[in-house]
């Protein structure tokens, strides 16, 4: 009986483990967006760990919560579940507010695209120690985003149209999404 009791408690174990580990995580986001930005579905997990600064293990968790999630599915993103979980759910898993004056990177409207269609006196930046920029600081997605968006222009862009959509007010978050919907969905 207590055999049968020990069983049952390490089946359970093991069955919330696995369903824990397929919860999304901000790195997520931001892998797909990388994945995005190289533009191709032949990507390899060790070039996509060392351009994001992460680990190779990181990459590959990350590619199987995302297709347990149906935002990947093999190495292809699934480009309009993408966008819709960017549009609809991004701001209420991954919310985030302007935080204090610091030195950064631009980020949101602060940064192209969205820095040529929107003028504002109240930037807002990556904290970052060798950044130019004072602005309220927003919190990136992931640790790493500001040497990997230094490192590559489309995925800075992305990633600064998706911090628009997660703090933006209406309008910075219409123009952000309709931005993302031409290079997500449209490729351009």
């Amino acid at each position: 009986m207590i055999f049968v009791v020990i069983l049952h408690i390490a089946i359970c174990n093991i069955t919330h483990m696995k369903s824990s580990n397929n919860q999304m995580k901000p790195q997520d986001v931001v892998i797909l967006l990388k994945i995005i930005a190289i533009g191709s579905d032949h990507w390899q997990q060790k070039p996509l760990a060392d351009s994001l600064k992460m680990s190779q293990s990181e990459i590959s968790q990350s590619a199987s919560r995302m297709q347990y999630a149906g935002l990947l599915l093999g190495k292809k993103v699934m480009r309009l579940a993408f966008f819709d979980f960017l549009k609809y759910g991004l701001s209420y898993v991954f919310p985030q507010k302007p935080g204090p004056v610091v030195r950064g990177i631009p980020t949101a409207h602060s940064a192209p695209p969205l820095s040529n269609k929107i003028l504002s006196d109240e930037q807002y930046v990556w904290p970052f120690a060798s950044g130019k920029v004072r602005g309220h600081s927003i919190a990136p997605l992931y640790s790493s985003v500001p040497d990997a968006a230094l490192n590559d222009n489309a995925l800075y862009e992305l990633l600064a149209l998706v911090d628009a959509v997660r703090v933006g007010r209406t309008r910075e978050k219409e123009l952000a999404l309709k931005e993302l919907e031409k290079r997500i969905l449209h490729g351009k």
